[in-house]
């Protein structure tokens, strides 16, 4: 499979420094943090950028992995106020190995739609499979392909870090079949950082097929992140729960 390098947005120090107050705490985050049982629970965070799940379930006295191939994010990660007692690996999702076993794997942040290939795929639904413990879930994201992105995804505001103001624009670049590219744009006092990103938009049918292709049953697939179940024609969310077949 083809080994994905995070985009600039990721790596580059200053776009990593931004993304917790671009990307703060939000109702995604409190529904990944309902899913940990009495602590200690065993949870690894695959994807988990600057660690602020991370962090909130080490806070409740969990054992947690946080794994994720930016350099950038993880040294900002590190930094929280209970980095210290967290694991941090340096690596891609398709090349995480430990001798752990899990109760809680997640992937959040739509990070599944930046594996592009089945490939790619197959490869972190192995990882799961071979790290989650006997009775543990993993537990992720992807968007409902059938909504009009590219109508949403346009946006132009201001992200403010340390009281200083920066303008920030997302657009859509193409849009072909399944495959959704877009552009971040900072303007960081005069200096413009642009990152470019692609996603893959499976539908809920195709993502299934994956899990089960590679020993894992859904358990549930919910379309918002109060609870609510997936409804095909309007939910953005696809938020799937599996646990070992």
């Amino acid at each position: 499979y083809e080994v994905l390098m995070p985009d600039l947005h990721y790596e580059h120090p200053e776009l990593a420094a931004l993304y917790d107050a671009d990307c703060g705490w939000s109702d995604d985050r409190d529904f990944y943090l309902s899913l940990a049982g009495r602590p200690p629970q065993r949870i690894l965070d695959l994807g988990c950028g600057t660690g602020l799940i991370c962090d909130a379930y080490a806070a409740r006295g969990h054992y947690v992995t946080g794994v994720d191939p930016a350099r950038a994010m993880l040294e900002i990660a590190r930094l929280k106020p209970h980095g210290d007692d967290i694991e941090w690996v340096i690596s891609t999702a398709q090349d995480f190995r430990s001798d752990k076993r899990f109760d809680l794997v997640i992937m959040t942040g739509h990070a599944f739609q930046v594996l592009l290939e089945d490939a790619d795929i197959s490869a972190v639904i192995e990882v799961v499979r071979t790290h989650l413990s006997s009775s543990g879930r993993f537990v992720f994201e992807s968007r409902n392909p059938v909504i009009d992105w590219p109508s949403l995804w346009d946006i132009s505001h201001e992200v403010v870090r340390d009281s200083n103001i920066v303008p920030y624009t997302r657009r859509t670049v193409s849009h072909d079949g399944n495959r959704l590219t877009f552009e971040q744009c900072y303007d960081l006092g005069g200096q413009a950082l642009t990152s470019t990103s692609e996603l893959l938009f499976l539908s809920r049918e195709e993502i299934e097929a994956r899990l089960i292709a590679g020993g894992l049953r859904v358990e549930s697939v919910f379309g918002d992140w109060h609870g609510e179940p997936f409804d095909a024609a309007s939910s953005r969310e696809m938020i799937f729960s599996a646990c070992l077949a």
